[in-house]
């Protein structure tokens, strides 16, 4: 095998460093559909790469020679991975699996309790208001999914702010966002290296919502300053809400958004203001086109990674095939 059964282990860095743009640039709905198939594609081309490397350790063991009858020669003399680095793959392989499984049964658990609070809910209408003073408004995953908004955010809104806010709520449980960012975790828990392109997710997901809301009551000034007054008005008091939904990204926390932000601006300057005034400058700003240099960026880069994988695939079965077809 070559070196570029190392490009699908380090590609992910390269697309980390492109989700800002992308979320930013790109129109929300085709960057959140472009970030979330990328970072899944990008997590299976790593870690299936990180399986062939340590196959490529198992098939130096003698009993895996005796029992597929490969010519341990032929596999010490093929193209074959060094065995630190076979070793290292395969260790990797094992965390990747094992975070990426108690990621999934987390997110699994919490998306049946989510269904479960979303039946248990006052009505049978889709939205449901509640007598608390601390301003909040979130959705909550189910069947249907059910729009959940305190007195105290109602309070803090005007009429045509409010009409924003329902219809940001909206794009949310029409369009089953928390899938999106459910995928994006998942492939991040596999691939820390992808923890980028999955807060970038999040981000994408909330411009798509906004841009919604702005297209449906045709005014993006008003729609700018429902999303200011509104994370102002969440920040003012903590809401009350189950924190392993939030935490998990089932439900969106202004809250939690200040973290990312905190989180991002270790990173980079150029967004010390945290998603909220991102969310806000976009508004204010002309709709974004589509960006094609950095659509075809994207997709370049994970093309390039999964025919990586593909090819030292096919290197190692090509090896395998060598080392059966000579004597031992």
């Amino acid at each position: 095998m070559h070196v570029a059964i190392y490009l699908p282990l380090v590609i992910p860095l390269l697309v980390a460093a492109v989700a800002g743009p992308i979320a930013s640039r790109l129109p929300p709905k085709a960057a959140t559909w472009l970030l979330t198939a990328s970072a899944l594609a990008l997590a299976l081309a790593s870690s299936a790469v990180l399986g062939l490397l340590a196959l490529s350790a198992l098939i130096r063991l003698p009993v895996i020679d005796a029992l597929g009858h490969l010519s341990g020669s032929a596999v010490a003399s093929g193209d074959a991975v060094s065995v630190p680095a076979a070793v290292a793959g395969g260790a990797l392989l094992t965390l990747a699996a094992t975070a990426a499984g108690r990621a999934a049964w987390r997110r699994g658990s919490a998306i049946v309790r989510a269904h479960r609070h979303a039946s248990r809910l006052p009505g049978a209408g889709e939205i449901v208001v509640t007598e608390a003073a601390a301003a909040d408004a979130y959705t909550i995953p189910g069947r249907p999914c059910r729009i959940v908004i305190t007195q105290g955010m109602l309070r803090a809104l005007s009429a045509g702010e409010r009409d924003v806010l329902l219809a940001h709520e909206r794009t949310h449980a029409r369009n089953s966002h928390y899938l999106f960012t459910s995928v994006a975790r998942l492939a991040a828990a596999a691939n820390p290296l992808l923890r980028p392109v999955a807060a970038e997710v999040g981000y994408a997901i909330e411009r798509w919502a906004d841009e919604h809301a702005a297209a449906q009551t045709g005014d993006r000034a008003l729609t700018a300053r429902a999303i200011a007054h509104a994370a102002l008005a969440a920040s003012a008091a903590p809401p009350d809400r189950d924190a392993a939904l939030t935490a998990l990204g089932l439900i969106t926390e202004e809250g939690e958004g200040r973290r990312e932000g905190r989180h991002r601006r270790t990173r980079s300057r150029a967004r010390r203001a945290g998603p909220v005034p991102r969310r806000v400058a976009a508004l204010l700003a002309p709709p974004a086109g589509l960006s094609l240099p950095l659509l075809a960026a994207a997709v370049l880069l994970v093309a390039v990674s999964g025919a990586s994988a593909l090819e030292a695939a096919r290197n190692l079965h090509q090896l395998i095939e060598l080392a059966q077809g000579q004597p031992g």
